[in-house]
């Protein structure tokens, strides 16, 4: 029987600097309080596992959208991500970089080869510029399709295709992939009134989704975990149950 391939480790050494670069739902305002946007959940879930804790910077914007060549951009909140991420995150010098499109140009009918082009670049550049680990998250469930003109241009089918183009421009940018659509499950009570945004719970499940991600493939995540195990004292008592025996 032959042994499986060396798993391969995308970062060894603990997370120092993480940006994620967005949406709204990066920016995270429907959720009750900062603490329990996904952003922050993510981060506190990296620091509960490293043994030093890294810096989270939320660069998510209301509104946002890819680029200027999107049609929704006079309309939406700007800068557009390739204008800003010069700013947003490059000069951060982040070794962690979560990139959330694709909601907002799928609702405000960018066409998909465009929406593509624009973040394959995005990515490559900000990969060649910084060596970090990248992660690419795809468009969110959401219910509230009819709303917001001029972001009223989808449906889930849409979202389907955006979604299989943004885990296509991960692996040919060799970068790892979240599936958060697919961590919420279609599940409407994860989905703020507003119809587009997650709420707390959508938040929780979001984070849980892109750390786990991040721990298949970061083995700085169990460093913390090898550590505490040197000297750790015994914590279970099972003769209560053998007793019955």
């Amino acid at each position: 029987m032959s042994m499986p391939a060396e798993k391969r480790d995308y970062c060894e050494e603990p997370f120092k600097i993480g940006v994620a670069l967005g949406e709204s739902t990066t920016a995270g305002g429907t959720a009750t309080s900062r603490e329990l946007n996904w952003v922050s959940r993510l981060a506190d879930l990296i620091n509960e596992s490293q043994l030093t804790p890294m810096r989270m910077i939320n660069s998510g914007i209301g509104g946002n959208v890819i680029s200027r060549r999107s049609p929704s951009y006079e309309d939406s909140g700007k800068p557009s991500a390739m204008e800003r991420y010069q700013k947003h995150v490059l000069d951060h010098h982040p070794d962690l970089v979560l990139i959330s499109y694709g909601l907002n140009d799928a609702r405000g009918a960018t066409p998909l080869a465009q929406f593509l082009d624009d973040l394959h670049r995005l990515t490559i550049d900000i990969k060649d510029k910084t060596h970090a680990v990248i992660v690419l998250l795809n468009a969110y469930f959401m219910t509230g399709f009819d709303r917001y003109l001029p972001f009223n241009q989808a449906n889930i089918a849409t979202f389907m295709g955006y979604n299989c183009g943004i885990k296509q421009v991960a692996h040919e940018c060799d970068v790892l992939y979240a599936d958060v659509f697919a961590a919420e499950g279609m599940a409407t009570w994860m989905i703020d009134p507003d119809g587009v945004h997650a709420n707390n719970l959508g938040h929780r499940v979001i984070a849980n989704r892109i750390f786990e991600v991040l721990a298949q493939n970061c083995s700085c995540l169990s460093q913390k975990a090898f550590e505490l195990r040197k000297d750790f004292k015994q914590w279970r008592d099972e003769s209560v149950l053998k007793q019955v025996y």
